[in-house]
């Protein structure tokens, strides 16, 4: 059986671009999988956000994150990738990082190079750190890995404070350091993501980070494909969508006293069941069963 670190590296070869959709629980992982996508991302932000009900502004631990990741290698048969903040700290703390993510199960862990506490990237305030100083985490990180396909993916959210130029500046440095993939954060306009893809076409892959109200425009899967990029997150909606769809059906109970109104809403018991896996227990329940 092809490795899930092999299968990520074979599907960003690949022509057609890989649509990866965050998820945030072992439920939303589940669906991704039976509605047939081929890979899963884990993002800080939805993380932060079910597990702590706080922002993304750097509350969380590298013990929380691996947790997740272990829970979801578990759920589902997908590459996951997973986002690894700054690093949780210098080069040293990067090699750890990477030692954890890569035991637990992802397929690929990005790196940014924000100052800590880091925000998330479509967020105001955000600062950068040296580049020369995640020039070395990136070796740490390279240097650290045990699978050789197990992918660095470098992030840099220098658009925002210093502009595309050093931001694409950065990315070469970074990819001369090791990073298998490049994440330019918040491009700003459609023009500005084509010459990302520009600038590393043939080079390097780059992957878009997708934010339904973010700072880079939403294009559709087919738009980004034409223009050169090999990944895209779609790295927050489903925790929009289903804050809305829990909102809702709290509102119902609690302006109407019953949620009869909310069920044309839902999935059903036994398909959620199924969804979860009941069917599977079930069958190794009675495999196991005493004779």
């Amino acid at each position: 059986m092809t490795r899930h670190t092999t299968r990520l590296r074979e599907l960003i070869a690949a022509p057609e671009i890989l649509v990866a959709p965050g998820v945030y629980d072992g439920t939303g992982a589940r669906l991704a999988q039976s509605l047939g996508f081929r890979a899963i991302y884990l993002s800080g932000f939805q993380t932060s956000a079910s597990l702590l009900g706080r922002p993304d502004v750097g509350y969380l631990t590298l013990t929380q994150m691996v947790a997740r990741v272990a829970a979801f290698a578990e759920a589902v048969d997908l590459p996951l990738i997973a986002d690894a903040d700054t690093g949780y700290g210098n080069p040293l703390n990067v090699r750890r990082a990477v030692r954890e993510y890569e035991a637990a199960g992802a397929a690929a862990m990005h790196l940014e190079d924000q100052t800590f506490p880091k925000r998330c990237g479509h967020m105001p305030g955000r600062d950068v750190i040296a580049a020369e100083d995640m020039v070395q985490k990136i070796r740490a990180a390279v240097d650290a890995r045990r699978d050789p396909d197990f992918m660095i993916i470098a992030r840099t959210d220098a658009r925002t404070t210093l502009g595309l130029d050093e931001a694409l500046e950065r990315g070469a440095r970074y990819h001369e350091a090791g990073a298998d993939l490049l994440f330019i954060e918040s491009p700003e306009t459609e023009a500005e993501m084509r010459r990302v893809c520009d600038t590393f076409r043939g080079v390097v892959p780059v992957l878009s980070n997708q934010i339904e109200g973010g700072r880079t425009p939403l294009v559709n899967v087919r738009g980004l494909q034409e223009m050169g990029y090999a990944l895209v997150l779609f790295s927050v909606g489903a925790a929009f969508a289903a804050a809305k769809g829990l909102h809702d059906y709290l509102r119902t109970l609690a302006t109407r006293g019953e949620t009869g109104p909310a069920v044309e809403n839902m999935i059903t018991f036994d398909a959620f069941n199924h969804l979860i896996g009941l069917d599977e227990h079930a069958a190794l329940e009675e495999r196991y069963r005493s004779r």
